[in-house]
């Protein structure tokens, strides 16, 4: 009997390291803060006059950045990036009135893959299953060999934290990253006085030489990573406007236009949620925790400009789900109806017909049909 072996799950090991992060961390956190506070600018507070104003400013500052990289830190290695809930399968509002959660994961199963039309045309499932996990997989869900389980919205696997940046810890990444950034560079400023004249305070023995070692160490790291903290700084804040995780930027590349891709605006909001209060806090408010679904990893809004392929199949297991011409003529569709489009993808045997919903008069939303060049 053959012994098959999955060379992903050495990644696994990877974890060792992840805690050996940590400590790094705390560790460089801690050489900071003697460097900064304890060697450097705390015995200018007794001088009085500006020094000791601009001192003061400086701690506080230091403080209250430290307090909310810490904050957020924390909040990254222990909140749970999102879990695909056990026997996770997409159910239709009109199954949950009619009491009947069924769903077309059934239908679908282990063996489910990207089928491909006559003409070519790549259909991939609309529910996709994990063939490790033995679930299906939700829209934008990833699979983490390091985890060795499916992440909700999964952007990376970051060793730093020990834990996967998911929908759920996203933002708290998001704000680690940026309060690492400022603190960094904060450090490297306010050492920087101290660095240049570290030869010179070696010549004249000012400092011990164990004191002169943690003030160049200090600056050195803090400077290598206030550099490298800013170039990720950059990407993402690139990839949250665009709405756009680090594992789907190789499958956005391949869109004409991007699906989640709502505007800047709403692309940061359904990340950092609509309460300016909150942003710059490892916080949800309840409200957003209500209203956007997407902070909770298993339901995420669409670009109203995107077309989909309606696959409506020749026997359908829903004796309801509307023909190609009834919902193409149907001008205010429900929500069910709009759930109908992503429940009918990749059920072959039927007419196929691309389209997308537009806002009319009224209030009303009509089926638009693309230009030839994207029809059958």
């Amino acid at each position: 009997m053959d012994v098959v072996i999955n060379p992903f799950r050495l990644c696994s090991g990877l974890k060792v390291l992840g805690y050996f992060m940590i400590f790094l961390v705390l560790s460089i956190i801690a050489l900071s803060y003697y460097a900064v506070v304890i060697l450097i600018w705390a015995p200018h507070l007794l001088r009085g006059g500006f020094n000791s104003f601009f001192s003061f400013f400086i701690v506080i500052l230091f403080h209250y950045l430290l307090i909310l990289l810490t904050w957020s830190y924390m909040m990254v290695v222990f909140r749970d990036p999102g879990s695909v809930p056990d026997n996770w399968q997409l159910v239709s509002e009109e199954d949950l009135e009619e009491g009947n959660p069924t769903s077309i994961s059934h239908n679908l199963g282990p063996q489910t893959s990207a089928s491909a039309l006559s003409d070519g045309t790549e259909i991939r499932p609309a529910i996709r299953y994990c063939s490790q996990c033995q679930n299906g997989k939700p829209p934008r869900c990833h699979h983490c060999s390091i985890c060795q389980r499916c992440v909700l919205k999964m952007d990376h696997h970051c060793i730093w934290v020990v834990n996967c940046v998911g929908a759920r810890n996203h933002k708290f990444f998001l704000l680690f990253v940026f309060y690492a950034f400022l603190e960094t560079t904060l450090n490297t400023v306010v050492l920087l006085p101290s660095f240049v004249n570290f030869f010179e305070q070696t010549k004249k023995h000012s400092l011990s030489p164990g004191n002169l070692a943690v003030t160049f160490l200090a600056f050195v790291l803090n400077l290598a990573f206030a550099l490298s903290l800013l170039c990720f700084v950059i990407m993402h804040t690139s990839l949250l406007l665009s709405n756009t995780t680090s594992v789907e930027v190789y499958e956005k590349k391949k869109a004409v236009h991007w699906k989640y891709d709502l505007g800047r605006k709403r692309n940061f909001e359904q990340v950092f949620g609509t309460k300016k209060m909150f942003w710059f806090f490892p916080l949800f408010s309840e409200e957003d925790l209500k209203n956007i679904p997407a902070l909770h990893g298993l339901d995420f809004p669409i670009h109203s400009d995107t077309y989909v392929l309606l696959i409506i199949p020749a026997i359908s297991h829903n004796p309801h789900r509307m023909t190609t011409n009834e919902l193409q003529n149907k001008t205010n569709p429900s929500s069910d109806d709009m759930h109908s489009l992503s429940l009918s993808l990749s059920l072959a045997g039927g007419q196929r017909v691309w389209g997308r919903w537009m806002d009319g008069d009224g209030g009303k939303r009509r089926w638009d049909s693309p230009p030839k060049s994207k029809s059958d």
